[in-house]
């Protein structure tokens, strides 16, 4: 990790003098053979001046918006055509984590890397097949419960009630391994900078984590209310010959399965499913995905565990196993996965988590769904009802709600299931409806021992591809405890809504 993370360095720093290069004033230049120089100047008078950074810049967003033709030329990649659009829906294909999507080409084309390969130095650029961009994302909510700082909470990621902020903030520098092709081994990086509210989910033990974790404040909250946190640094070793093609990822990546993201793009909506928000987000190891067949794939790893750097205090040896079969042209797709093969012993986020998921979608219709259930568990929990048990919890890791006070610790799971269903409106919109069931069972993940329901119905509007529009309703209960608005609410509506701008 430590070459890696050397190389993005320099290549970061290559893109500031490219950018600064370009804003610095003209050089003198020669006439070409055949063309006629101003007596009185060093420029070819029928030379048009190259465009600056920033013209270059608003060219590319005045072009997402206002497109010509498309090209009848499609991408070529390999095995059943993509199931649904990108926009107005997060994928093309259906959704794994842990490596890239072997045998479909890299479609990020966003207008920072547009501006810099049509710049002067752009050929560099094309032929390092390095890309360099990101988004803010701005959101707001307008909530039944008000309690300060986090009353919307367990609902995430909008857990400020009635409020505006910026949720993310972030800088992608990446080199996507072409597994189109079968010729030739390829290789790729990615480097990915968040900053803003959201890193208070996405922290790891080890990763900037001094931000969050045993940061009281005054108010009685852990952590700074906006922080930064390198989401994902990873590399990625491209072998064509075996299988049908085989990707090695390598650093901190995004958990394997989920049908949703931390990343504000990568999800339907802009609030996320308690399923979601409560189960592994990145982990820190080496993880190989095999595509044996248009129809098999599997994944097998190695990691520190949830939420926890390989030199963590709470890093754990643990492995996942993980396979998917997909079938009917690529329209439907059963991923079944084994995240996190550990002792499953409390600590922070050290959560043992078996998964499925499918995903189908309605023959040639522009309807699909996506269902996920998952059941995780921690072992010897400490016991929040006895006092005895208190020095055993760890900061940011909730305890659990025996069954008796006299267990000093005892055995913690929880159990969800997860329903999309979506419909394409058009090219730029679509309407998103989730319902889900979440059983916090001795209340380990939420801080609340309850049975939850939550419903969700949203619209997707895209300008472009670089600015998108998500208003969402959503309707949240809690049967056995009362766990909104700091403990005093059982149920909660909320009108939520994000701005996302691709720079």
């Amino acid at each position: 990790m430590a070459i890696g993370v050397t190389r993005l360095q320099r290549v970061f720093c290559l893109g500031c003098v490219l950018l600064l290069s370009e804003t610095s004033p003209a050089r003198a230049q020669t006439a070409p053979s055949g063309e006629t120089a101003d007596a009185n100047s060093s420029v070819a008078t029928n030379v048009v001046p190259a465009q600056g950074f920033w013209q270059r810049l608003f060219k590319a967003y005045a072009e997402d918006w206002h497109p010509g033709p498309e090209s009848e030329e499609a991408p070529k990649f390999r095995g059943y055509p993509a199931p649904v659009s990108n926009p107005p829906f997060p994928f093309t294909v259906w959704p794994i984590g842990g490596t890239v999507l072997i045998g479909y080409p890299n479609a990020t084309s966003y207008p920072l890397s547009k501006a810099l390969e049509s710049g002067p130095h752009g050929d560099w650029w094309k032929k390092a097949n390095i890309q360099i961009y990101g988004w803010a994302d701005l959101g707001m909510n307008l909530s039944t419960s008000s309690a300060r700082p986090y009353g919307n909470s367990p609902a995430a990621y909008a857990e400020v009630p009635n409020s505006f902020q910026l949720d993310q903030a972030t800088l992608y520098i990446e080199r996507v391994p072409d597994t189109v092709q079968t010729d030739h081994f390829d290789w790729g990086f990615r480097f990915t900078n968040l900053y803003g509210l959201d890193y208070r989910f996405t922290t790891a033990e080890g990763y900037f984590s001094q931000q969050l974790l045993n940061n009281q404040k005054s108010d009685g909250s852990v952590g700074n209310r906006m922080g930064y946190d390198p989401v994902m640094a990873y590399v990625d070793l491209y072998f064509p010959h075996l299988g049908q093609g085989t990707d090695v990822r390598m650093g901190r990546y995004i958990s394997l399965p989920d049908i949703e993201a931390q990343l504000a793009p990568n999800n339907y909506t802009y609030t996320h499913s308690l399923l979601y928000t409560y189960d592994c987000y990145t982990q820190t190891g080496v993880n190989m995905t095999t595509k044996w067949s248009n129809h098999w794939i599997t994944q097998v790893g190695v990691s520190g565990g949830c939420e926890a750097a390989l030199w963590a205090p709470d890093a754990k040896l643990t492995g996942n196993v993980c396979a998917g079969y997909t079938w009917a042209q690529g329209g439907d797709n059963v991923y079944l996965c084994a995240n996190s093969l550990n002792n499953s012993k409390y600590g922070y986020n050290n959560l043992s988590a078996y998964y499925s998921t499918w995903y189908h979608k309605f023959g040639q219709s522009k309807w699909h769904m996506d269902w996920e259930t998952w059941y995780q568990y921690m072992k010897d929990t400490p016991n929040v009802t006895n006092p005895g048990a208190a020095p055993l919890l760890i900061t940011n890791s909730n305890g659990a709600v025996c069954n008796t006070t006299s267990q000093i610790t005892c055995f913690a799971p929880e159990w969800a299931t997860l329903h999309y269903v979506a419909r394409q409106l058009g090219k730029h919109d679509a309407i998103i409806v989730r319902n889900e069931y979440f059983d916090d069972l001795r209340g380990q993940r939420t801080g609340f021992r309850t049975a939850y329901s939550e419903h969700d119905i949203a619209w997707n509007h895209f300008i472009g591809t670089t600015l998108v529009f998500r208003p969402e309703l959503r309707y949240d209960h809690a049967y056995d405890a009362p766990a909104f608005n700091n403990g005093s609410k059982k149920s909660q509506l909320m009108f939520a809504a994000d701005l996302i701008w691709f720079y």
